[in-house]
């Protein structure tokens, strides 16, 4: 199989790229790890006019953090917020997640906003950036703007670019310290995209009680999805195995993707309640590990 014929432009400033994708809009792809969009050119269900190569932009390329916010930039390796300790502490839900894109091969070409430009409802990053309520930096002719995550991801394979824009970083907010995590996904084979994932983040009251929570999904809907209906029924709710086993089962409502090779709707809604029940009790755990270590120090 062979790509369809492109125009390849290797700029190596942001501006010059930027100038690029305002020149070309629609007709023009960005190339960053490449690991979606190389498959896609290769089976032609991808055919961009002009090809714009981004990974020699060092300003894409940075992790920073401010007291509140993590940024990453576009161009930043996923294996390298997989190992990053300032990220493991800054969004430990990250940590969590990062480990089940595909394989560590594809870790190291992936980046972190190839994966977020890529919009699958399946991966992990959308869904974490989703449950974290990050925001997404974006940058075209007219200057930079920040979409949240959660008006970001608009369909299949969709975002809320603007022709002439393209993602250059992602903001997640730091993850206060007694905050619980866990991340839980199901697929047919180790390194495939999720049949369904869960990420949550919990937070616990002095009585043990979550007084906070954020619920998401990946794997059963055309993009990343918030359980609400979960966080509601859990905020200020016991964290006892019954109390969340029940409160899971309303995941099932997110579930919107239908019957395909994978795997029946039905099967999906199972998944969901299932994936939804073990992340909470996970992140329970977590957050009751974190507060012991805290009363400890």
């Amino acid at each position: 199989m062979k790509p369809p014929r492109f125009l390849y432009c290797d700029p190596d400033t942001l501006d010059a790229a930027v100038a690029l994708k305002a020149q070309h809009g629609f007709d023009a792809l960005m190339l960053a790890g490449g690991q979606s969009l190389m498959p896609m050119l290769n089976m032609r269900l991808a055919s961009p006019g002009v090809l714009i190569d981004i990974n020699g932009i060092t300003d894409l390329q940075r992790v920073v953090r401010t007291d509140d916010v993590l940024e990453i930039g576009a161009g930043v390796r996923q294996s390298a917020i997989e190992s990053d300790e300032q990220v493991h502490a800054a969004v430990p839900l990250l940590a969590r997640a990062v480990p089940h894109i595909g394989h560590v091969e594809n870790r190291h070409r992936g980046t972190v906003g190839g994966s977020i430009a890529h919009a699958d409802g399946a991966a992990e990053l959308p869904c974490i950036a989703v449950t974290l309520d990050a925001v997404i930096v974006v940058r075209g002719a007219s200057g930079e703007r920040e979409i949240p995550a959660k008006d970001f991801f608009q369909g299949f394979l969709s975002n809320a670019c603007a022709p002439d824009e393209l993602v250059v970083a992602v903001r997640f907010p730091v993850t206060p310290a007694a905050a619980g995590t866990g991340f839980v996904e199901v697929a047919r084979r180790e390194g495939d995209f999720a049949l369904a994932a869960a990420a949550v983040q919990a937070e616990l009251d002095e009585q043990g009680r979550i007084s906070r929570i954020a619920v998401g999904l990946a794997g059963v809907a055309a993009t990343p999805v918030r359980a609400t209906a979960v966080e509601d029924r859990l905020t200020g709710a016991a964290a006892d195995p019954d109390t969340v086993a029940a409160a899971a089962q309303l995941a099932a409502d997110v579930v919107t993707t239908g019957d395909d090779l994978h795997a029946t709707a039905a099967y999906r809604k199972h998944l969901a309640t299932t994936v939804v029940m073990r992340a909470v009790l996970a992140a329970v755990a977590d957050a009751e590990q974190r507060t012991q270590n805290g009363s400890a120090s």
